[in-house]
């Protein structure tokens, strides 16, 4: 297929940064959220986001101006029918999600691929909310978007082989990200042992063995990660983790996906981590630990 514009459905963290990172390939976007405000929120972020950039000469002025003018800010989503693909983004929600892509279906021409950044639900289930479940698949990427070149592909039960191929040339050739093929599974690879390993971190907290700042020293400096499993959690949203993890619990049934009580009580608190300015560590605007 001839990929030209995408539609990206939802403007959170990676909503935000799908958007940029396809407007810097090259590629149209139309970036879709449910109110006018929301929209504009979204597109000031991505705007911020290319300013600091700018701050440390990544790119230039004319480069940050040119992104910005590839990003159409859409409400509706019948304007989506000229898309050559559609990434839905918002949160992990299966109810939500469904209603999404059952209002895709009705848009947009059966040929046209929709894919889903879901990082733990069942991409067969959300498929089943359409006419032709063999052109829906899962393609998770992985925050943040612009620096981490991974792209899981995930195929649903009915799933087409032309939908996994073309999705896997768009991911290697135009976005030039390593596509890895997934077969459903609850939390796919990279949510399912990266959230095993903070959920881990937490109980260790927990347990009073070392302090956030320790934990994450020791395995950052130890293993040579770049964010220690702490940092890692505040980066994702505490919310985001509790999702993945009660997802998993409800869909394994193990207690290892069992989300810690302090996950819990600090996304009951608000403290959601870099997105709410605290979480494990405190952050300032532009997301730096303080």
């Amino acid at each position: 297929m001839n990929f030209k514009k995408i539609g990206v459905i939802g403007g959170g963290t990676m909503g935000q940064g799908i958007a940029e990172m396809l407007a810097a390939k090259g590629l149209d976007v139309m970036l879709v959220e449910k109110t006018a405000e929301r929209l504009d929120y979204s597109y000031a972020m991505i705007e911020t986001s290319l300013d600091k950039q700018l701050e440390k000469w990544a790119i230039t002025q004319a480069e940050k101006k040119l992104i910005l003018s590839r990003i159409e800010k859409v409400t509706h989503f019948a304007e989506l029918s000229s898309c050559d693909m559609v990434i839905e983004t918002i949160t992990e929600d299966l109810d939500a999600k469904q209603k999404v892509f059952n209002q895709l279906d009705q848009v947009c021409p059966s040929h046209i691929i929709l894919a889903s950044n879901t990082s733990t639900l069942s991409l067969t289930e959300l498929a089943s909310s359409t006419m032709y479940p063999e052109r829906v698949i899962g393609m998770h990427f992985i925050h943040p978007v612009a620096k981490v070149d991974l792209v899981e592909i995930v195929r649903g039960l009915k799933t087409s082989d032309s939908t996994f191929e073309d999705t896997k040339a768009f991911v290697d050739e135009i976005v030039e990200k390593k596509g890895v093929m997934i077969y459903e599974s609850p939390g796919f690879v990279s949510s399912r042992l990266i959230c095993l390993f903070i959920n881990e971190a937490m109980h260790v907290l927990q347990e009073g063995v070392a302090s956030p700042e320790d934990i994450d020293d020791a395995m950052r400096i130890g293993y040579q990660f770049q964010h220690g499993p702490l940092e890692m959690a505040d980066r994702f949203g505490l919310d985001s983790v509790l999702a993945a993890l009660e997802n998993m619990f409800r869909e394994y049934g193990e207690l290892k996906y069992r989300p810690s009580t302090i996950l819990k009580k600090m996304v009951r608190a608000g403290q959601l981590g870099m997105k709410s300015g605290e979480g494990f560590f405190k952050y300032d605007k532009d997301g730096d630990r303080v």
